[in-house]
C-alpha cells in the first residue's frame, strides 16, 4: 500500500483515481491533498533556485528547460526526506514541473487532443468536455491563489490583467486556444476559467465531412461559395462549432487574395500566406486606450482587403460590417449567436440598433438583405454532435420582410429504420431542397460555375432517368 493510500486511511479497498481521470456526472467526493504542503515547499525551493534563468532564454529549447526543472524538483524531494514511493515520486514531480512550466492541475488536459473544453468552477471543481459530454475530474488546485497564479500566467503572457478593477477576461493560450477568466467579486464561489481548446491541426472539410457535420454535395456548394466571393453569415448558438465552420470556409479563400482578420481574442487559424491578423485591446488600468472590434473593422478599409473576416459580430461594429459589404468587399465572413437563419437576421436589426443609428427598420433591413448571400446556420445536438442544419439564401426584401430560402435543410428523423441507415437518432443528412439559388449569376462573374443538375433533388433524378428510359424505348 502506498504512502497516500496510508494517509487516507479509512478509506477502505476504494482505489485511488489519477488526478488526469474523468469520471461522469456523479457527486465527487473532495479528498485533500496529502502533498499539498510538501508540494508547496518544493516549488517555492525550485523557483528560488533557478529563479530568472527560467526565463533568461527565450529562444531556450523547451525540452531542455523541462529537464532542468526536472533535476531541480528531484534534488528539491531528496533534500525534503518526505517518504515516497516510486510511484508518488514521479506523479509529484510531475505535478510540479507543471505547475512552474504549465498551466498545473490543467496541463494533462491540455495535452488530450480528445479533451476540447476545459472548465474551472473554482479551485476543487475542474469539468471537461470529450466528445461533445461533460464530466467531472478529480483534478483540483490548492486553492484560491494556486488558481489565481494560474490564471495570471495565461493573461499576463498577451498584456492583459485581472484584478478587483477589471475582474473579467479573455485571451488565448500560445495555440490559439479561447480563454475567459472571471474573478470574485462577480465569481461568488471563487475564481473560473474556461479553455475552449483549437486543434494544433485545423479541421478541414474532409474532417467535417467525416463527422457527418455535413454531406460531400453542400461541402462542395459551400467551397464554391466562398470563391465565388458570396458574403455568407455562419449563425448558431455557443459551442455549437460556428469558429470551427468559420476557419473551415476560409481555407476555400484563394492564396493570392489578401485577408484581414478582425477578433476579440484571435482564435482563427488561416493557412494562406497573405493574411492579417488583428486583435481588440482592453483598457490599461486608467481606463483608457481600449481598442474595440468597431475600430478595427473601421480601419481594414484602409488596410485594402480582398477578404474581411469578422470573428464574431455582438454589437455596433455590426454597422461597419454591413457598410463594408455593400460597398464592394465581396466574399466577407463573420459569425453571429442565433438558433435559425431568420433569427440571425433579426439579430443583425438588433446589432445595427446598438449603434444608436437613427435609420428605419425597413433602411436597416434592406442594408442586412443587400449585405449577406447566404447563410450557415451550426447547431449542437443533445447528443453532442455538431451539425449544420441549414444553408438558407438570403434574397431581396418584400414588402418590410426579408425573404429567405432553404438550399440544404437537414430535417428530423421519424423513422426508426432511416435513422438506422443515416447513423443519426436525431436529423437526417443536409440534402439539396432543389431550389436553384439566385446568386449564380455573381458566381459565374467570379470564375465559379456550377452543373446545371446540381441543385436537383434525388427525386427529380430520378423522375429525369425515367422519362429519358420512356423516350428511348
Amino acid at each position: 500500500m502506498s504512502l497516500q493510500s496510508r494517509i487516507q486511511g479509512g478509506r477502505g479497498d476504494e482505489p485511488i483515481v489519477p488526478a488526469n481521470e474523468a469520471r461522469e456526472f456523479a457527486p465527487v467526493e473532495r479528498v485533500a491533498d496529502p502533498f499539498a504542503e510538501m508540494k508547496s515547499r518544493v516549488h517555492h525551493e525550485v523557483i528560488t533556485r533557478l529563479g530568472a534563468r527560467l526565463f533568461q532564454n527565450a529562444n531556450a529549447d523547451d525540452r531542455e528547460l523541462a529537464e532542468r526543472v526536472g533535476e531541480s524538483v528531484a534534488e528539491a524531494l531528496a533534500i525534503d526526506k518526505t517518504p515516497l514511493t516510486r510511484q508518488e515520486r514521479a506523479q509529484v514531480t510531475r505535478e510540479i514541473t507543471d505547475d512552474i512550466l504549465g498551466y498545473g492541475p490543467m496541463e494533462p488536459f491540455l495535452r488530450d487532443e480528445t479533451v476540447t473544453e476545459i472548465m474551472v468552477n473554482g479551485p476543487h471543481s475542474i469539468y471537461i468536455e470529450r466528445r461533445g459530454k461533460l464530466t467531472r475530474t478529480n483534478a483540483q488546485f490548492v486553492d484560491d491563489a494556486h488558481l489565481l497564479r494560474i490564471i495570471d500566467k495565461i493573461i499576463s503572457r498577451i498584456g492583459r490583467r485581472v484584478d478587483e478593477a477589471s475582474p473579467m477576461v479573455d485571451a488565448r493560450l500560445p495555440d490559439g486556444s479561447r480563454v475567459n477568466a472571471i474573478i470574485p467579486p462577480l465569481s461568488i464561489k471563487g475564481p473560473s476559467l474556461t479553455i475552449r481548446k483549437f486543434r494544433k491541426d485545423p479541421f478541414q472539410m474532409q474532417d467535417l465531412i467525416k463527422f457527418g457535420t455535413l454531406t460531400p454535395k453542400s461541402g462542395q456548394f459551400l467551397e464554391a461559395c466562398v470563391r465565388g466571393k458570396l458574403n455568407i453569415l455562419i449563425s448558431g448558438g455557443t459551442g455549437s462549432g460556428k469558429t470551427t465552420t468559420l476557419n473551415v470556409l476560409s481555407s476555400a479563400i484563394p492564396d493570392g487574395e489578401r485577408i484581414i482578420t478582425v477578433e476579440d481574442a484571435a482564435e482563427l487559424q488561416l493557412s494562406q500566406e497573405h493574411v492579417i491578423t488583428l486583435e481588440t485591446r482592453p483598457a490599461n488600468i486608467e481606463g483608457k486606450g481600449a481598442v474595440a472590434i468597431r475600430d478595427l473593422v473601421r480601419n481594414t478599409l484602409r488596410m485594402r482587403p480582398d477578404r474581411i473576416i469578422v470573428g464574431e459580430c455582438r454589437g455596433p461594429e455590426t454597422v461597419d460590417m454591413l457598410q463594408a459589404m455593400n460597398t464592394g468587399h465581396d466574399g466577407s465572413l463573420t459569425t453571429i449567436h442565433a438558433n435559425t437563419p431568420r433569427d440571425a437576421m433579426s439579430r443583425i436589426e438588433t446589432l445595427v440598433l446598438t449603434a444608436g443609428v437613427d435609420l428605419p427598420l425597413r433602411a436597416i433591413r434592406e442594408q442586412a438583405a443587400a449585405a449577406f448571400d447566404l447563410v450557415v446556420q451550426v447547431s449542437r445536438l443533445v447528443d453532442g454532435s455538431r451539425r449544420i442544419t441549414h444553408v438558407t439564401e438570403v434574397l431581396k426584401m418584400e414588402s418590410d420582410v426579408i425573404t429567405m430560402q432553404d438550399i440544404f435543410i437537414a430535417k428530423p428523423v421519424e423513422d426508426r429504420e432511416e435513422a438506422t441507415l443515416t447513423g443519426s437518432r436525431l436529423l437526417g443528412p443536409l440534402v439539396c431542397t432543389g431550389i436553384k439559388p439566385h446568386f449564380l449569376n455573381k458566381l459565374s462573374g467570379n470564375g465559379v460555375t456550377l452543373p446545371a443538375t446540381f441543385f436537383q433533388t434525388e427525386a427529380d433524378r430520378s423522375g429525369t432517368a425515367a422519362s429519358f428510359r420512356r423516350q428511348a424505348s
